[in-house]
C-alpha cells in the first residue's frame, strides 16, 4: 500500500533535486557536476496487460551537452521479493527508451530493509546468470545524522532527508530540533515546503511527527505561522501607531523567550518594554529564535 510517508522519501528528489548530489557523496558513485535535473513519466507500461509505475524518474543532464544519465527512484518500506524482478524490468525499460545508463536508487528508512535492497540479485537459470540486479540504496545505515543547526542550515534537502530517515532513531528530536532552527533563518517558500515535507513523512502518528507539529506550533521556530508573538506584533502594527508597533515587537521578544523557555529576569524584561529603537528590537526578534541565554540578545547593541 503506497503511503505518505512512501511519497515523501521520493518525492523529496523531484521537489528538491540538490538532494542528489550529497546522497550520491554518500554512496560513493560519481555523478554529473551540477546536472541540470529533468523530472520524467513513471510509467514504463510497454504494452497494455500489466500496467507499471517507477515511484520517480530523473534524468540528470550535464551542463557541457556530454551524456547524462537516467535514475530511478523507488521507496521500499519492507523485504518484498517480487521487487528484484521489477526493478530488473525498470532499468531495462528506461535504459532502452532513453538511450541512456540508468540506476536504481532504493531509499529504505530502516537498516534492514535497507541491506537486502542493495542486493546483488541474480536472475538467471542453472548457475548460469542472465541479469545482474545492483541497486543503490540508502537508510539509517549510510544516511548520518544531521544534529547541528549551521549544519542542517547549509543543507536543507540533505537535512530533511535525513531527518525523515531517521525519524525512528533515540535521538530523533535532535535532529528535529537542528532541522526547525535552521529553517527559522531559511526563506518562507523553504519553511513551507520542509514543514510539510517533514509532516508527510515522519509518519502518522508517530512520536518524530508529534514533536514536529509541537515544534511547528510553538512559534519557537517558525515565524509567519500564526503564533502568539506574531499576533501581538501584528496588533502592534494595526494600532497604526509607532508606539504601538514598538509595544508589539517587545512583546513578541519576550513571549518568543518565554515560549522557548529561556529564563527573562525582571530587570532583562524591563530592558526589552523600555527599549524604544525599533531597529534594535527586531534584531532581538530575529535573534530570540536562536539564543541559549536572554543576554545574547544585545550583544553588539549600545
Amino acid at each position: 500500500m503506497v503511503t505518505s510517508r512512501h511519497e515523501a522519501s521520493h518525492r523529496i528528489f523531484q521537489g528538491r533535486p540538490e538532494l542528489i548530489t550529497p546522497v550520491f557523496g554518500v554512496l560513493g558513485v560519481r555523478i554529473p557536476h551540477n546536472p541540470v535535473v529533468e523530472v520524467l513519466p513513471t510509467d514504463v507500461t510497454e504494452m497494455h496487460p500489466v500496467e507499471r509505475r517507477v515511484d520517480t524518474v530523473l534524468r540528470l543532464q550535464p551542463d557541457d551537452g556530454t551524456q547524462g544519465l537516467i535514475l530511478a527512484i523507488e521507496a521500499q518500506g519492507r523485504r518484498d521479493e517480487k521487487k528484484p524482478s521489477s526493478w530488473g524490468y525498470y532499468l531495462s525499460y528506461l535504459s532502452a527508451k532513453y538511450d541512456c545508463p540508468t540506476l536504481l536508487l532504493v531509499v529504505c528508512q530502516d537498516k534492514t530493509t535497507a541491506e537486502w535492497a542493495a542486493g546483488p540479485f541474480h536472475h538467471g537459470w542453472g548457475g548460469w546468470t542472465a541479469l545482474t540486479v545492483r541497486p543503490l540504496a540508502l537508510g539509517p545505515g549510510n544516511i548520518p545524522l544531521i544534529t547541528d543547526s549551521d549544519q542542517a542550515a547549509e543543507h536543507l534537502a540533505f537535512a530533511a532527508f535525513s531527518a525523515i530517515t531517521h525519524g525512528r532513531h533515540p535521538n530523533s528530536a535532535d535532529i528535529l530540533e537542528a532541522l526547525a532552527k535552521a529553517l527559522a533563518t531559511a526563506d518562507q517558500e523553504s519553511r513551507d515546503y520542509y514543514s510539510e515535507m517533514l509532516e508527510i513523512g515522519l509518519g502518522e502518528n508517530t512520536p518524530a511527527q508529534d514533536l514536529w507539529s509541537k515544534l511547528m506550533k510553538n512559534g519557537s521556530y517558525f515565524p509567519g505561522r500564526g503564533t502568539l508573538a506574531e499576533r501581538k506584533f501584528l496588533e502592534g502594527k494595526s494600532e497604526g501607531t509607532i508606539e504601538g508597533k514598538i509595544e508589539g515587537v517587545a512583546e513578541s521578544v519576550l513571549l518568543v523567550l518565554d515560549n522557548r523557555g529561556i529564563d527573562v529576569s525582571d530587570e532583562t524584561r524591563d530592558r526589552i518594554l523600555r527599549h524604544s529603537d525599533r531597529e534594535d528590537l527586531m534584531r532581538w526578534l530575529t535573534r530570540s529564535l536562536t539564543v541559549t541565554t536572554a543576554e545574547e540578545l544585545f550583544e553588539d547593541t549600545v
